[in-house]
């Protein structure tokens, strides 16, 4: 196994270790996203997540729309955050939830203020904050303080043969160090879904995943659907790569765990994990842009993903690591690629040595090295909707 086993990070109020300092401007709902943005635009060093929902959810909905911009807001990645809404109730339960962590949060609401002023008062308290936090230095960090999210897109044959694999290399060597690992993509696992539930730590959690499958299956997709999920599960790009069903698809998706790993609990979507360090699922869609936005707000500080076509998908508080075995979209798409393992389908590399390449990459990044995704200005931040609001 490669020798990196330490990183510079951010140590934060909770004990967390961050490998980006972001000073985030969050809107409650989608009328506060000018607010945010102007505020963004006046205060160099910070970045506002806009974002399409917040009004009238309720429900299992709205909680979900609150645990995901709580969770964002606490993401250790995230050195302080000002929260803008409407008005000032969800406001202060979306600060009050973020300064569980202990970082620097204050909210601002615009009704019986207007823009003008909120974007005023935000601006000033969004300076202190950069002027507090962009003197923060790095400190060493032990590989096991790591948190590693896995999700992959536009998969093709590369992908379950080499990509993934990768994933899963890693996964089987630093979950055994203690980091929090985590992997999802409920419908994507159709026709694996016996090895998924095989996989758990206990028959007690391998039933939950069985719950949790049955009910993307039953209430959503079956609900839904019209003959079949043409396009969707598998993909016009996965059906050009060569997967012609989700069955071959959920085979190489399941890739990402490796040999070792079993999974310690089954998480909602955003839900951060309890039991401690070692691998989970979450029940998230398999959109790429939802699927890491979900990730990134149960607290994960890395992503991997691995590719197959070329998804270029990133985040904007969580540096995502883009992984291939595709030579073609190595040699079309290489601004995209952080490793390359195409060696391993010309039978150059050996996919223990794919995970240390990963291992290494996953290393530079917590350092500070801009991944392919962030140097492209990708930043995808796309919220979970369970269903129509009232």
């Amino acid at each position: 196994m490669t020798e990196q086993t330490k990183f510079w990070g951010y140590r934060r109020e909770n004990g967390r270790v961050g490998v980006r300092n972001y000073v985030a401007i969050l809107p409650v709902d989608d009328i506060s996203n000018a607010a945010c943005e102007a505020v963004a635009n006046n205060i160099k060093g910070t970045i506002a997540l806009a974002h399409s929902y917040g009004r009238l959810q309720f429900g299992e909905d709205l909680d979900l729309h609150f645990r995901t911009i709580i969770g964002t807001g606490a993401n250790p990645n995230v050195a302080a955050c000002i929260v803008i809404g409407i008005e000032p109730g969800w406001t202060k339960r979306i600060v009050d939830g973020i300064a569980k962590t202990g970082k620097p949060v204050v909210g601002f609401s615009i009704e019986g203020h207007g823009d003008l002023e909120t974007i005023m008062k935000a601006s000033r308290q969004a300076k202190e904050f950069v002027h507090a936090t962009s003197g923060m230095v790095r400190t060493e960090c032990d590989v096991s303080e790591l948190w590693v999210a896995a999700k992959c897109g536009e998969s093709d044959t590369t992908t379950g043969l080499a990509s993934c694999p990768t994933v899963g290399n890693m996964y089987d060597k630093l979950i055994s160090k203690g980091i929090y690992g985590v992997f999802g993509e409920t419908s994507e696992i159709t026709g694996a879904e016996h090895l998924c539930k095989a996989r758990a730590a206990t028959p007690e959690i391998g039933e939950k995943f069985m719950r949790v499958w049955s009910a993307y299956q039953n209430d959503v997709i079956e609900q839904h659907k019209t003959n079949d999920l043409s396009e969707s599960q598998p993909t016009r790009g996965n059906i050009e790569g060569g997967l012609t069903t989700i069955e071959e698809k959920a085979l190489g998706n399941l890739e990402k765990i490796g040999k070792k790993c079993s999974y310690l609990d089954v998480l909602e979507p955003a839900e951060a994990p309890e039991r401690g360090p070692g691998l989970y699922f979450m029940d998230t869609s398999s959109a790429a842009a939802e699927c890491v936005t979900l990730m990134a707000a149960a607290g994960y500080v890395v992503h991997c993903f691995p590719t197959g076509q070329g998804n270029v998908v990133g985040n904007p508080i969580m540096p995502v690591i883009k992984i291939t075995g595709n030579p073609r979209t190595v040699r079309l798409m290489s601004e995209h690629i952080d490793v390359d393992v195409s060696g391993i389908v010309r039978r150059e590399m050996s996919i223990d040595q794919a995970g240390d390449s990963l291992i290494n990459c996953i290393v530079d990044t917590a350092n500070g090295r801009f991944t392919a995704a962030e140097a492209l200005g990708h930043r995808e931040f796309v919220m979970t909707k369970l269903y129509r609001s009232a």
